[in-house]
């Protein structure tokens, strides 16, 4: 049983994805700490306000609403609220849709789990499939998620990786067995917006991603989360593209 756990998200803290992590941290750990967005955050990545302040509100004992987002929670969390009481572990989610392939790099839940990897704290994100957004299979996660954090405890990861887990669309009881997958090419083909007019006359606009079925290689998460395993991935903020480097290191000084 660890000491305390730090929670976060980016759904925000009235989600009911952040209900479920509570969850399962109090079959983990003696102390709970809640930092979460006022409101949803989707699509921050870890991004932190560095150019307008942010409000913190007391919402319970140890439960804090951020007026910022999932990064903003973790660097209050850990660099001030906890500063004297650390955390063992930070968890992110449970996150409403899986977040796999190249979307991880904009996702507020694995940005936020990046975030205390950076600020030294061992930190997993938690992330559940869905076909029917309006029937999330919440069980799924809050069934399996404290034995494999348990597990990936035990076994350790290097202090420059956090972990991204994804639990598949399925009942806890019919859900494969953790598996171990790199970040496959996703599905993303790229990004459309759409102008609309409001009541008022003026010009909005909505930005989406376009997507289409895409090789996603060896040992991918999606093909593997698509066979109903539960998928562990480690990602890391070290994003050099060594075949790349290789080619350009023939004409460039180092």
């Amino acid at each position: 049983m660890l000491d305390r756990i730090l929670l976060i998200n980016d759904d925000g803290i009235d989600a009911p994805g952040l209900a479920v992590l509570e969850r399962i941290a109090a079959e983990l750990a003696r102390e709970i700490w809640v930092v979460a967005p006022e409101h949803d955050q989707s699509g921050v990545s870890h991004a932190v306000s560095l150019h307008h302040p942010i409000r913190a509100t007391e919402r319970g004992p140890r439960r804090w609403a951020v007026t910022g987002t999932p990064g903003d929670c973790v660097v209050m969390g850990l660099s001030y609220l906890m500063r004297a009481t650390p955390p063992q572990l930070l968890l992110s989610g449970v996150n409403r849709g899986a977040n796999l392939g190249i979307e991880t790099v904009f996702s507020g839940t694995v940005g936020g789990a990046m975030t205390g990897m950076m600020l030294g704290v061992p930190s997993i994100a938690l992330s559940q499939a869905w076909t029917d957004r309006n029937h999330v299979r919440w069980e799924t996660a809050a069934a399996l998620a404290p034995g494999i954090v348990r597990r990936l405890l035990a076994i350790g990861w290097s202090a420059g990786t956090c972990l991204s887990v994804n639990f598949p669309d399925l009942p806890p009881e019919e859900a494969g067995p953790l598996t171990l997958a790199r970040q496959g090419a996703g599905s993303v083909e790229g990004m459309d917006v759409v102008a609309r007019t409001d009541p008022r006359g003026f010009t909005y606009y909505w930005v989406s991603f376009r997507r289409r079925d895409r090789d996603q290689g060896p040992e991918s998460d999606i093909e593997a989360l698509n066979a109903g395993r539960v998928v562990v991935t480690p990602l890391r903020y070290d994003r050099t593209d060594e075949e790349a480097y290789a080619l350009l290191a023939g004409s460039l000084p180092r």
